[in-house]
């Protein structure tokens, strides 16, 4: 089996990069990591990320950057991304959901993906569980998003949330085989509250999902949580623990 690298997305460990945004990457490092995922640069510029990154062995894997930003500041994201070594950008969130809003977004994905596509990068899109909400006529929205962008976004599946709205993330990784480049790696407890887990710790199959990367064409697992009841840095030890006992095929040491 072909080895996928790991990332951490960085809002794992939001409130550790606004306290010490280097030391927090160099403990990601530490931890055997091969990249991050970001979710902001903690206020330094690019050409210094990428000298951080450089100094700690790290890659950039991809960038969540605001819907917002992507579509009035794009120029400068494109740039940055080329100057941190990142190939993905991803729309992380939307706050409008009625139907004409996702006809709005699609448009503006389209838009924007192909941008990208013409600098030599690749947009995707990341789902939460609202997308998952049919429209009246029976419709999800995630795939309507994908199929109406095929060729311009690619999917970033976020496990956790497909499994919140009830849904198999190995149904959906294998529907889009080939356009799930990145994906989400999460666990989920087993009780009600149905909380975000350390890796290994809960419901979710990973076995299954991790048995597909290849297959699915995925360049980027993606590790992450987005709440933890311990220390962010200790959720993460667990996880990668966990990936390393199950899955040391998998981990570039």
């Amino acid at each position: 089996m072909s080895t996928i690298p790991f990332a951490v997305q960085l809002y794992t460990l939001r409130n550790e990069t606004a306290e010490d945004f280097p030391g927090t990457l160099k403990k990601v490092a530490e931890l055997g990591f091969d990249a991050v995922e970001f979710a902001g640069f903690g206020g330094l510029e690019a050409k210094e990320v990428k000298r951080l990154l450089d100094e700690l062995g790290l890659k950039a894997a991809s960038s969540h950057v605001p819907l917002d930003e992507l579509k009035n500041n794009l120029d400068k994201v494109i740039q940055d991304q080329k100057t941190i070594g990142s190939e993905y950008i991803v729309c992380p969130f939307i706050e409008d959901r009625s139907e004409e809003d996702y006809k709005q977004l699609i448009q503006d994905l389209k838009t924007i993906g192909d941008s990208c596509k013409k600098e030599g990068l690749t947009l995707c899109y990341h789902n939460h569980d609202f997308e998952l909400e049919p429209f009246n006529d029976g419709r999800l929205p995630l795939d309507v998003i994908l199929e109406e962008t095929e060729g311009q976004v690619e999917a970033e599946f976020d496990i956790y949330w497909l499994k919140k709205a009830g849904e198999q993330p190995s149904t959906w990784m294998d529907r889009y085989k080939g356009r799930t480049p990145l994906i989400h790696l999460k666990d989920m407890t087993v009780d009600d509250e149905q909380f975000f887990a350390e890796l290994g710790t809960g419901g979710v199959d990973l076995d299954t999902v991790l048995s597909l990367g290849e297959k699915s064409g995925v360049k980027w697992w993606i590790v992450e949580q987005d709440e933890s009841r311990r220390n962010p840095i200790e959720s993460l030890e667990i996880s990668m623990y966990y990936l390393k006992e199950k899955f040391p095929h998998l981990i570039n040491e």
